[in-house]
């Protein structure tokens, strides 16, 4: 792990994995640098994580993730390309791209007093995803369980909380209706859709939401539907607590869950 000082109060660090060249961690941190001179904003934290995939076959085996922390505001990127170089070019892009994002919906709540749709998707850009590892399902396992306290946001906060952190879905608690629900991105139109465990107090404009139930289902079950589906991820309800949960294909073949703090 390497770290550089950016400046008195910020320190970055910078964390390599896999065979990563040695020049690789010094551009990034050029690259990190030309980002966080131009913020106005007090950086609390920044770091930036390097991994080289072993798999040769992969196309874009070079990944790149940074986390920026915007005066208590966790901005994060995640990237994949064919090279280290590419890699680290797009983190920067994509980065300066989710701190505007931030700015505009913070520019936009203190006109307007009020929370506010953070705008149209401006595209995941899956086509710089890193990839997802074949692996048998056999030999996939529940590798992370993640569980926290979901936030009380309405349906275009977790769409904002989407954004800013670069995530393909976002796990909340519905303000209006008290339901556990999801957002995630619409790759087909560049949009995004909302999910939710109960019926929604009055329509959400601008997101549409699923009409289909979520279903009800054992954590097993929700490996086998995940499996048959061909999605990303499964929206469900837990069985056993009765909590909406999310059950998601990992870059490395295996599977994550998140769930909420009972």
């Amino acid at each position: 792990m390497n770290r550089l000082q950016t400046g008195p109060a910020t320190e970055v660090l910078v964390e390599t994995r896999g065979e990563v060249t040695l020049a690789a961690p010094d551009y990034a941190r050029t690259k990190m640098r030309a980002v966080l001179t131009r913020l106005d904003e007090p950086v609390l934290a920044a770091r930036v994580k390097l991994t080289q995939e072993p798999n040769h076959s992969m196309a874009k085996p070079s990944l790149a993730q940074a986390v920026v922390d915007l005066n208590g505001r966790p901005v994060r990127a995640h990237v994949a390309a064919a090279t280290m170089q590419e890699a680290v070019d797009l983190l920067q892009d994509r980065l300066n791209a989710r701190i505007a994002r931030v700015r505009d919906h913070r520019e936009h709540r203190r006109r307007h007093h009020a929370s506010a749709p953070v705008g149209p998707s401006d595209g995941a850009r899956h086509e710089h995803r890193p990839q997802r590892d074949a692996r048998s399902e056999q030999a996939r396992r529940i590798v992370r369980h993640k569980s926290y306290s979901l936030a009380r946001q309405t349906a275009w906060e977790a769409v904002f909380e989407l954004e800013a952190m670069d995530y393909d879905f976002h796990l909340f608690t519905d303000a209006a209706s008290g339901c556990d629900s999801v957002v995630h991105r619409a790759p087909a139109d560049d949009g995004y859709r909302l999910a939710t465990t109960g019926p929604q107090a009055e329509p959400v404009p601008g997101l549409p939401v699923s009409t289909l139930d979520v279903p009800r289902l054992a954590v097993a079950d929700a490996v086998a539907r995940l499996d048959l589906s061909g999605l990303p991820f499964v929206f469900f309800t837990d069985a056993a607590t009765g909590r909406g949960n999310v059950l998601y294909h990992r870059y490395d073949g295996h599977y994550g869950l998140i769930t909420p703090v009972l």
